[in-house]
């Protein structure tokens, strides 16, 4: 059975790529044996800095984008 694709227009949210090659790069450097772990952590420690005050790095990654 096939299902014709839907001529779908998808966006990148802004700020994204930002986020997800800073995880990349820290991943690349740290080598984790368990990259999903990793990444929640790597996003934990995101999401605690920025609601502490810290520069939220999709707000800034979307200026980049900008």
């Amino acid at each position: 059975m096939s299902i014709a694709a839907a001529n779908t227009n998808l966006r990148v949210p802004a700020g994204f790529r930002n986020l997800l090659e800073g995880l990349a790069r820290e991943v690349l450097r740290e080598q984790p044996t368990d990259v999903v772990a990793f990444a929640a952590q790597y996003f934990q420690k995101l999401l605690e800095q920025r609601e502490a005050g810290a520069i939220d790095p999709v707000a800034w990654g979307a200026m980049l984008e900008d």
